[in-house]
């Protein structure tokens, strides 16, 4: 008996396979730049900012929460740190969120990551049927309903967006 080949698949690709959720895969290359991993992928994928999402990991003190929020604004650590229930938060050191996600800056994505966190969704996400978050690398975006993505993260939503000073 052979070993059984591990799939090409990320983690995140095979947590939404798992749970027969229906996503579309959006691929794109990744090139360094300056305006943000997020926004690079809406602009190469045609997307509006608004329905492109980033994945950010916070440390509330008492542990770390995942804030999903669009790529044209910025997370509130406060009132993420309202809608878990905490009295503040503060940005995670990116070391400790590419260990505990399992993935890179700039690919990390709220799906299948290493170590399950609390996660809240912006809920500007509910506004459209399909949202693109990180498939888990640069590079690569997966298109999900935001419904389905509640579900299988156990998530909730909040208004963690804004426009103000923030991350």
């Amino acid at each position: 008996m052979g070993k059984k080949k591990k799939s090409a698949a990320t983690p995140a690709i095979r947590q939404l396979e798992d749970a027969n959720i229906p996503f579309t895969l959006h691929e794109y290359v990744h090139e360094a730049s300056d305006e943000g991993y997020g926004l690079e992928a809406a602009k190469k994928l045609g997307y509006d900012e608004a329905q492109v999402f980033k994945t950010l990991m916070a440390d509330t003190g008492d542990e770390r929460v995942i804030g999903v929020v669009p790529v044209n604004g910025h997370m509130s650590l406060k009132e993420l740190a309202h809608a878990v229930g905490a009295k503040k938060a503060e940005m995670a050191d990116p070391k400790v969120a590419m260990r505990e996600s399992g993935y890179v800056v700039g690919g990390i994505s709220p799906l299948g990551q290493k170590t399950h966190h609390k996660t809240v969704l912006d809920e500007s996400a509910l506004n459209f049927d399909e949202i693109l978050v990180s498939g888990g690398k640069r590079g690569l975006s997966l298109g999900v309903n935001p419904h389905d993505l509640l579900a299988v993260l156990n998530a909730t939503t909040a208004p963690i967006a804004t426009q103000k000073k923030s991350y």
